[in-house]
């Protein structure tokens, strides 16, 4: 049974035709469905994305049959999207989990802007404030599939990725990273956790959300 009914499938073939270049998306999964409970979900979803654009890849990685994959490309879990634009350079987006509910909308349109670029949509002095980082800064924002407010946060947080490679912006389906939402404390989304450290609840607008991010170097 497809995952995706008649009339959804027309609009995201629609959306995913503004496509300007290809984007890959490396698919992080394990046949252990004790540690991947969803990956066949992951599996069908992108089978049936990737019937609707010729412009779309897919690249699975097994990290049963290839265990040092996730250090090689810097995933933290299973399962995991990394989407990787033409010119194959890794701009430190990802996401933990089904990117299912909400979140699909937010899957779908980092999709278009990794297809032109991945150039960042931000405002000038956003992009000149995070520019000057040079430390690593590990943006995670917790989510669940039901919350209206939640891709909000997930773009911005994807957005200021693009921006310096320092920095890494995942999203994290947090009823499926029990143990991880436990650990940060994650009762309410989106809840942002910035080095481990630093976390605040809400979507922020872009600049106060930038703001944390320099926050969270103080720290």
């Amino acid at each position: 049974m497809a995952l995706l009914g008649k009339d959804v499938a027309k609009q995201v073939k629609e959306i995913l035709s503004e496509m300007e270049d290809e984007v890959k998306i490396l698919f992080f999964s394990s046949d252990d469905e004790s540690v991947c409970e969803y990956c066949s979900t992951i599996d069908q979803l992108l089978s049936e994305l990737t019937e609707l654009s010729d412009k779309l890849h897919v690249e699975k990685i097994n990290v049963d049959e290839d265990p040092d994959a996730m250090e090689r490309y810097d995933v933290e879990m299973v399962p995991a999207l990394v989407l990787i634009p033409k010119d194959g350079k890794d701009r430190g987006v990802r996401f933990y989990g089904v990117p299912a509910g909400h979140e699909f909308s937010t899957f779908l349109q980092d999709i278009l802007i990794f297809s032109k670029q991945a150039k960042p949509q931000l405002s000038e002095e956003s992009v000149e404030k995070l520019s000057k980082i040079d430390k690593p800064v590990d943006i995670k924002v917790f989510v669940t599939t039901t919350c209206p407010y939640c891709p909000r946060a997930v773009l911005t947080a994807h957005q200021i990725a693009l921006v310096n490679d320092n920095i890494k912006a995942s999203m994290v389906e947090a009823n499926e990273f029990m143990d991880l939402s436990a650990r940060f404390g994650v009762s309410s989304v989106p809840h942002t956790v910035i080095n481990e450290k630093h976390m605040f609840v809400g979507a922020y607008p872009e600049k106060e959300f930038v703001n944390e991010v320099l926050k969270a170097l103080e720290v």
